[in-house]
């Protein structure tokens, strides 16, 4: 019972029947005690508004204890209005509309793999309005994931209106079938009727095509009073003990069933149906002609720790020249090359793998963990997640402006939900939370010409501010193998990697130690500077041409690379008195993060900044033109950017 009394009522009961035909209907193979382990069958509740009702079977099957079902969507309960892996034996946090099925395609296109296994989702009918929905239905159904089972609670009704939906839905199964599914129609008021359509996805024979059951029944079926057709209601006290007392009496009712239903039957039907009822937790009495439940207790334990380094030959890695440009892309593929033989890592791309790399590399020890969704970039992030829930050390890419904010943002939440229940230790463990990272093309002004909604310019910015994510803009290609290593070494958790698009010269001789929150001199005359640029990405290039044209002029400028903010570093800075520039090719991401740690009122007048924000500091976005031109439009150049120097050092400004 929820602490507020608040519940997402009439989806939870409409969502019962299914449910409890899929956890005890002799299809789902799990491993209660070991929910980690590989090979097993995978649930995913889309339509997280039923989180009430898988609650109450896992608690019953012993994934966590039953009083955890009291006093939910509480700061002191672990059970929130949707399901998360804070709660154990649950992989995913859902309840956006639309995210749980693209993930468990994405699961089930690993369950295709040694070790193979099935994978069941159940969603509801107004959660197929959600085009998400749609990219995973149509790239399961090209693929050919036949061990993937998706359940759609048609209770024919929605928030704003719980007896209709806004669009009816007719003929659904066509809908799936000409997406390449199979599909089956079944009145989900009656196990009789859901049981054998899932034990046919289960047991009958594979045939390439994905399948769907469509279950229809309606919101609150089972339900007493007015109050359980409701979307979400307040449960006052009075009702609730009504509708228990109701279902209680409902329950006596059904256990005098089963000893009328077996007199006279064969002593082997009879030891059927109580293996049936031992395994639905139920104890048959035919003496006493009752059913009782059995508390088996909690049965999960904590998973063994999971190991995420991933081994490689050093020395394969490529060997890059100084002063020599190469391109990102041909240095992500061939370190892939190198990581991937693992067996350990995989990438998703979504219709532009030719400017990651990322699929040419991997492809090329194992084409199963190189894959490519097409133009659906959310839908690669959901598959992305379910790889790095199973503990793959796991890449998605594409342009910077393509991610889905709210994709990355619910991720974001699973993985802080899975950094809790790893505190706790009671299903998982070290190791067990997501390593993923958002490999984002194009960044800065790397998009030139490809017009104003491609430009990557803000995406620092905004992705910056969800929770766990860490944002990383990578300049020199030797840096760039250095922070690959450093995500093989495991347990980097979220991070959202800028990487350039064009070819650019290698900075750094030797490949540097990455570390997260580390800056790194891109010249070699430290303490002899009158000033300072600080950058990132393409920007430290032309950082570097700007202190080339004013060391001609006799003025010695450090140039300061940042792929994450240095606090450290940028304090020294501050403490010589020379002026300090944040030269960004974007709205400002080291600004910001200079403002938010360290920026005083002693030192902001010697911090200078240039970058894509407008004469009175606001955001904004940028047009599609060359680089030559938008380096100049925002005076970014080289050349532009020395005089600025200039004219600090020696105008006063």
């Amino acid at each position: 019972m929820p602490s507020t009394g608040g519940l997402h009522v009439g989806g939870a009961f409409s969502a019962v029947v299914p449910l409890v035909a899929t956890f005890y209907g002799g299809v789902l193979d799990v491993d209660v005690e070991h929910p980690t382990r590989p090979g097993q069958d995978l649930f995913i509740l889309s339509k997280g508004h039923a989180v009430a009702t898988l609650a109450a079977i896992m608690a019953d099957l012993g994934y966590f204890p039953r009083d955890v079902l009291r006093n939910s969507r509480s700061i002191e309960s672990i059970l929130n209005g949707h399901p998360g892996p804070i709660l154990p034996g649950v992989p995913i946090s859902t309840g956006p509309e639309g995210h749980g099925l693209p993930v468990a395609q994405g699961f089930a296109i690993a369950g295709k793999n040694s070790p193979q296994f099935d994978v069941f989702c159940l969603t509801g009918d107004g959660e197929l309005r959600a085009g998400m929905i749609w990219e995973a239905v149509l790239y399961a159904g090209q693929n050919g994931l036949d061990n993937l089972c998706l359940l759609v609670d048609k209770n024919f009704g929605r928030l704003d209106n719980s007896r209709i939906t806004a669009f009816p839905k007719r003929d659904v199964e066509k809908w799936f079938e000409g997406f390449g599914w199979q599909s089956r129609t079944v009145d989900a008021r009656d196990y009789g009727n859901v049981l054998p359509a899932l034990h046919e996805f289960k047991h009958g024979p594979r045939n390439g095509r994905p399948t769907a059951i469509i279950c229809n029944s309606e919101k609150g079926w089972g339900g007493f009073s007015e109050y359980c057709i409701s979307h979400k209601t307040t449960v006052s006290a009075a009702m609730a003990e009504y509708e228990i007392a109701r279902q209680r009496a409902r329950r006596h009712e059904f256990t005098q069933r089963p000893a009328e239903m077996m007199r006279g039957l064969p002593r082997k039907s009879i030891d059927t149906q109580i293996a049936v009822a031992e395994r639905m937790n139920l104890q048959l009495d035919l003496a006493a002609g009752t059913v009782s439940p059995i508390d088996r207790g909690v049965v999960t334990k904590p998973a063994p720790p999971r190991q995420k380094n991933v081994s490689y030959e050093e020395a394969e890695l490529p060997c890059l020249k100084p002063g020599v440009s190469y391109q990102a892309s041909d240095v992500v593929r061939d370190c892939m090359k190198v990581f991937s033989r693992s067996g350990r890592v995989t990438s998703i791309d979504s219709d532009l793998s030719t400017t990651s790399g990322l699929f040419e590399g991997i492809s090329t020890w194992n084409r199963a963990t190189a894959l490519n969704v097409g133009v659906a970039e959310s839908n690669m992030a959901c598959v992305g997640e379910a790889y790095a829930v199973l503990g793959y050390n796991t890449w998605v890419s594409t342009f910077c402006p393509f991610f889905d904010w709210r994709v990355m943002r619910r991720i974001a939440i699973g993985y802080q939900e899975r950094m809790e229940a790893i505190a706790e230790g009671t299903w998982l463990t070290e190791g067990h939370n997501l390593d993923l990272v958002f490999l984002a093309t194009a960044p800065n002004f790397e998009t030139k010409t490809n017009g104003a909604t491609h430009m990557g310019n803000d995406d620092a910015l905004v992705f910056g501010e969800v929770g766990h994510l860490r944002i990383v803009d990578i300049s020199c290609p030797n840096l760039l193998i250095a922070f690959m290593k450093w995500i093989m070494e495991g347990n980097r958790g979220l991070v959202y990697a800028r990487m350039l698009r064009g070819a650019a010269p290698v900075l750094y001789q030797d490949v540097p130690e990455f570390r997260f929150g580390k800056g790194y001199r891109a010249n070699a005359h430290p303490g002899g500077e009158t000033a300072f640029f600080v950058s990132s990405g393409r920007g430290v290039f032309e950082a570097s041409l700007a202190g080339e044209r004013l060391e001609d002029k006799g003025i010695r400028v450090g140039v300061i690379d940042m792929p994450t903010f240095d606090a450290e570093l940028f304090s020294e800075l501050l403490e010589t008195g020379h002026p300090v520039v944040l030269a960004e090719q974007n709205n400002g991401y080291l600004l910001k993060a200079a403002r938010e740690t360290l920026l005083t009122g002693e030192v902001v007048g010697r911090v200078h900044a240039i970058n894509t924000l407008d004469d009175e500091g606001h955001r904004r976005f940028i047009h599609s033109a060359t680089y030559e031109q938008l380096t100049e439009q925002y005076r970014l150049s080289g050349d532009l950017l020395a005089r600025r120097v200039y004219e600090i050092l020696t105008d006063g400004v």
